[in-house]
């Protein structure tokens, strides 16, 4: 099966950024390769024990920038960005939701689903629930939330998963 070029593009990225990540111990979150506003955006997110600096990203993107100059694979024009994930960040791969066990995650759905709303039994119509990451797989999404001990959800109707940020 071949890839499209956006992840061709962000996985010959990924596969640039491992040694620039392991010399620096720090961890290559992800890679996204997108159109915003007109310009073609590479991005990688990157974070590290104690959180990610300024410096940290400004070191990585001119180790970055110097070898894509050099590999020069994407033909369209692009800013290269380094960043850190952010606080409320989505939950895609498989070490994400490791490292998210216990955490308070916000979980959307495709369209609304019905959950229990008490304990009669009764259930609403809902697009996005909140509760803890308990448990995954590659199926599902198991959740302790305010109406459930265990929740679990299908990953076929769920559309992000990601941190709760507490204000």
């Amino acid at each position: 099966m071949s890839l499209s070029k956006k992840e061709e593009y962000e996985t010959r990225s990924e596969k640039i950024l491992e040694p620039i990540m392991e010399e620096n111990h720090f961890e290559l979150v992800d890679v996204e390769y997108v159109k915003e506003a007109g310009n073609w955006y590479l991005r990688a997110y990157v974070d590290k024990k104690g959180g990610i600096t300024l410096d940290d990203c400004e070191l990585v993107n001119r180790a970055w920038s110097d070898i894509m100059d050099r590999e020069d694979f994407i033909p369209d024009a692009y800013i290269l960005e380094v960043s850190s994930p952010g606080l409320g960040r989505q939950l895609k791969k498989e070490k994400d939701f490791k490292r998210s066990i216990g955490k308070e995650v916000d979980v959307r759905f495709y369209q609304k689903c019905k959950i229990p709303a008490g304990k009669n039994g009764a259930e609403v119509s809902v697009k996005e629930i909140s509760g803890i990451l308990k448990d995954f797989t590659e199926d599902t999404i198991t959740l302790e939330t305010d109406f459930a001990a265990e929740y679990e959800v299908l990953r076929t109707a769920v559309s992000t998963v990601k941190l709760s940020i507490d204000f």
